[in-house]
């Protein structure tokens, strides 16, 4: 539990005094007897509000103040002293103080004090995350670059799911983004200033899976010298990315469920249960319902896991994003690498947009990259780069008509299937007129998703 009070002082009766009138006030108190306990207490959980005495031993409560306003300047802190020095509690309050108060106190003027500034504390956690998430929200078109439907959903589905708490699985390709995803979700919530921990589930070894996760204590296994904190403890406070779940062996199934139902997990080699609050978003490239349907994953983990579910679409269905995400990542790579970005080629855009991009945006902008480089003396072109593609998909010798039919009939199909059809949807998306859309799907030979005729008056 968060304490909303940290109480410093050297004197253990005046301490106890303290935090059993704080106590009696309804709030969760947390003591130390000097500087040191005080900085560890604070690291350990950042306490609402530090009420410190200002002369103890070694170091004092200024030295307190300014260590915790270096770990986070806008923590109250409130100095006691029993010497009614004017200069003392100007040097204080210049210094960063929130109050000053003399001993003897009076406590419901005490209680009123630590009230305030519990409230200034509040106010000030909400604008922070106000902040981050007004800024994470800005910086999402930056991480995730598109303009295609289907890239403008995901990106309102992230700012929707970030706000909240639960679990959630994202899906998709090799390569399409979906740490990228996860990331996101982490920096646009309130748990943004906590540590965000990626564990691969396929890299880590089933027999040392338990320890990773979990932590480890000294003399658990073989070569275990020293007491380990695990990633979920960890990330306490945050979230932990669970990548290529499907990989994750039955048996560290069931132990992962008991820990997501429970929020408490054991270490290797301990009894003592030890609270956690994570957030665990878990990514695959695979469906995970047809896995538990076929007892290769468990269903119940898979239920359990299922607060939300992030469908990540694979670049071949945002191709309206293609040449803008192949523009963005040359030009970054030539920027690095101190030269100028050079056009792309009537071919080179043929073979962007024919190519089916198997590793999505990984892949592309790998390509990218290499082309943005400026090889341009050694004749490398796009085609050049994608050597191992299908003849069929960087064919590049068709007249100019048919490369734009070809096209075109690859916009109009995109465009029906992000908008599910709706021709009134696609017109507004394309700009032409109603005519001239049922024309071109007549042409193409184009049906509306799930429908017998290929375009007809409906909405």
């Amino acid at each position: 539990m968060k304490s909303a009070v940290l109480v410093v002082d050297d004197e253990e009766q005046v301490r106890n005094s303290i935090v059993q009138w704080l106590e009696l006030g309804g709030l969760t108190v947390e003591s130390a007897a000097n500087v040191h306990e005080a900085l560890s207490a604070v690291r350990r959980n950042m306490p609402m509000v530090v009420l410190s005495d200002f002369k103890m031993p070694q170091k004092s409560g200024m030295d307190l103040l300014n260590e915790v306003h270096k770990i986070d300047p806008d923590v109250p802190v409130v100095l006691l002293t029993a010497h009614g020095d004017v200069q003392l509690a100007v040097a204080a309050m210049r210094a960063g103080a929130y109050d000053f108060l003399q001993k003897p106190y009076v406590p419901d003027h005490l209680t009123a004090v630590i009230a305030r500034a519990i409230e200034q504390r509040k106010l000030k956690l909400e604008l922070r995350e106000l902040s981050d998430r007004v800024a994470a929200r800005d910086g999402l078109e930056t991480r995730l670059i598109g303009t295609s439907a289907a890239m403008i959903r995901l990106r309102e589905t992230i700012a929707e799911l970030a706000v909240h708490n639960r679990d959630v699985i994202v899906v998709g390709e090799t390569g399409t983004g979906k740490e990228v995803v996860a990331r996101a979700l982490h920096d646009m919530g309130p748990r943004a200033r906590a540590p965000f921990v990626a564990v691969n589930c396929a890299a880590v070894p089933s027999e040392l899976f338990e320890s990773e996760l979990f932590g480890h204590e000294a003399g658990a296994f073989t070569g275990s010298r020293g007491a380990r904190e695990g990633k979920f403890e960890f990330a306490h406070g945050g979230t932990v990315l669970l990548d290529e779940i499907e990989s994750m062996p039955l048996i560290l199934q069931s132990k992962l469920l008991r820990v997501l139902q429970e929020r408490t997990i054991e270490r290797v080699g301990s009894n003592k249960s030890i609270p956690i609050d994570i957030r665990v978003i878990a990514a695959t490239k695979t469906n995970l319902e047809a896995e538990s349907r076929a007892g290769r994953f468990r269903a119940d983990l898979y239920y359990r896991l299922m607060g939300a579910e992030i469908l990540i679409p694979p670049l071949r269905a945002r191709e309206g994003d293609i040449l803008l995400l192949f523009e963005h990542f040359a030009a970054q790579a030539a920027t690095i690498a101190g030269t100028k970005a050079r056009p792309l080629s009537a071919s080179d855009i043929e073979v962007l947009l024919m190519h089916q991009w198997p590793g999505n945006v990984r892949e592309l902008k790998a390509v990218a990259e290499r082309y943005g480089l400026g090889l341009k003396a050694a004749g490398l072109t796009v085609q050049d780069i994608l050597r191992h593609a299908e003849p069929s998909q960087v064919s590049a010798g068709h007249a100019l008509a048919d490369r734009v039919a070809a096209y075109e009939r690859r916009l109009i199909e995109a465009a029906l299937r992000d908008h599910g059809g709706s021709i009134a949807a696609v017109i507004d998306t394309l700009s032409i007129p109603r005519r001239t859309l049922n024309e071109k799907m007549a042409k193409y030979g184009l049906l509306r998703p799930g429908r017998a005729g290929p375009s007809g008056d409906e909405a």
